[in-house]
């Protein structure tokens, strides 16, 4: 016994393959089961869901991480703080080295406005025996506030110049301030520098989440739409099919309770046919040869009749006459003078279609239900023409009526043949039950016209 060879990789794929064409179709079908509604509702979660994936591990890691010194200092340089306006030098009469090194000192306050000339903080032991230079200086003195000879316009310049004052030492206050602060902040940013740190550095690896969850969202309503169609074409396709084969089936009951209608008739008849052609023999030896030949005539043309009709094929007219005038016949012979026919069947019409066994049974109602229990008998009349271009075949008689006689049937046979028209035509056909004008009743079948001469030319 040679041991099981282990699966290859195309088994393996086509397993793979099968498994994943199988989860395909339980997917197509909960995506169809599910209503709109809800699919937009599962839709909203999903996008959601995948934004929320994208932000928390494994699809993002913070890494915490411990540094030594070593971040770069930068230092800010405070604003430079601005100086007093200086008025415009004067070219003294003294060297050149000695107004290089010229300042001034400018002073404002109530009084007025003071320039002065500083002298250098170097040493000037290399000039000495120089000649002194006089250097110019200028001092502007304003009265004091309230002289009645004060202007309007010496006013206005106080007042300004007091304005001016208030701005000047507001701005050197603020470059105090941010002087103070700069070299606070420059301290602190150094301190931190020598000082170990923590740095915290983020991985993102999900963000094709919302992507494919869209992606995800168009697909499904892609194949919720596509896939819904092919199973409602599957279903219908299977209902047809059902129907079909609940249509056959149908047919094949109704068949088969002609079928056996007729074998329940046939032998009742064929019974009382040779009891009174044994009757005849000993009391009319012509007249019981007679109903012999008819007997004869009448099986057979119904035999083959009843054999193809189990199958539910439709024959023609001119075989179902061939079944009806020896049945006639024969029961005209066993009623004698109570019973008067009328066949009145154009040779035109005998090749029409035709549901077999049909007209013997309504027939056999007229005569059974209708003639016999009437004392004087009656009159059956058989006839077929074409009406609106359907064929009509009619089996009046001059009977009790319908349902007043005391042999009424349970209509089990109209029902049946009322569905077999129903299961062959359609609503195309139909089987109608009137009063007679003469009394008695007259039942109708129409079918649509169709020739089988015809169709067998066009074969």
């Amino acid at each position: 016994m040679t041991p099981a060879s282990s699966p290859t990789y195309y088994d393996r794929w086509q397993r793979f393959s099968a498994a994943c064409v199988r989860g395909f179709h339980a997917y197509a079908n909960w995506l169809v089961s599910i209503s709109w509604k809800r699919f937009f509702v599962l839709s909203l979660l999903v996008l959601i869901g995948a934004s929320i994936l994208e932000s928390i591990p494994p699809f993002t890691w913070r890494i915490t991480e411990q540094v030594d010194g070593g971040w770069p200092v930068v230092v800010k340089t405070p604003p430079a703080v601005p100086s007093a306006p200086r008025p415009p030098k004067t070219k003294p009469s003294g060297t050149k080295a000695d107004e290089d090194k010229l300042h001034y000192d400018v002073q404002i306050d109530d009084r007025g406005i003071r320039i002065k000339p500083v002298e250098p903080s170097e040493d000037v032991s290399g000039s000495e025996g120089a000649p002194s230079v006089q250097k110019p200086s200028l001092e502007l003195t304003l009265p004091a506030s309230g002289a009645a000879h004060e202007s309007p316009e010496l006013q206005e310049a106080r007042q300004q110049l007091a304005e001016a004052l208030k701005e000047v030492k507001q701005a050197q206050q603020d470059v105090a301030d941010a002087k103070a602060q700069a070299e606070e902040e420059i301290q602190q940013a150094q301190d931190e520098a020598q000082s170990p740190h923590k740095r915290v550095r983020v991985i993102h690896i999900g963000e094709f989440l919302p992507d494919l969850a869209m992606l995800l969202i168009v697909s499904s309503a892609l194949i919720k739409m596509l896939y819904k169609g092919r199973i409602q074409a599957e279903v219908k396709a299977a209902q047809a099919e059902e129907s079909a084969q609940a249509e056959q089936l149908k047919r094949q009951v109704v068949e088969a309770r002609m079928a056996a209608m007729q074998a329940q008739v046939e032998p009742h008849f064929l019974f009382n046919t040779l009891a009174s052609i044994e009757h005849l023999i000993e009391t009319d030896p012509p007249r019981a040869a007679l109903m012999q030949r008819h007997l004869i005539a009448l099986l057979r043309a119904a035999m083959p009749t009843m054999r193809e009709a189990n199958a539910g094929g439709l024959r023609d007219l001119g075989r179902e006459m061939a079944v009806i005038h020896p049945y006639l016949e024969i029961l005209r012979m066993r009623m004698e003078e109570r019973l008067q026919v009328e066949v009145n069947v154009p040779d035109g019409l005998l090749s029409a279609e035709f549901p077999p066994m049909m007209i013997q049974s309504l027939v056999e109602n007229a005569i059974k239900h209708g003639l016999e229990p009437k004392t004087e008998g009656g009159t059956l009349k058989v006839s077929a023409e074409i009406v609106h271009g359907k064929l009509a075949v009619t089996v009046a008689d001059t009977g009790l009526g319908f349902g007043r006689a005391a042999t009424a049937g349970t209509g089990v046979g109209l029902a049946n043949i009322r569905e077999r028209l129903l299961l062959l035509y359609g609503n195309k056909a139909q089987l109608t039950i009137s009063d007679n004008p003469l009394g008695g009743t007259i039942t109708c079948i129409t079918v649509p016209y169709r020739s089988r001469s015809e169709e067998a030319s066009q074969a």
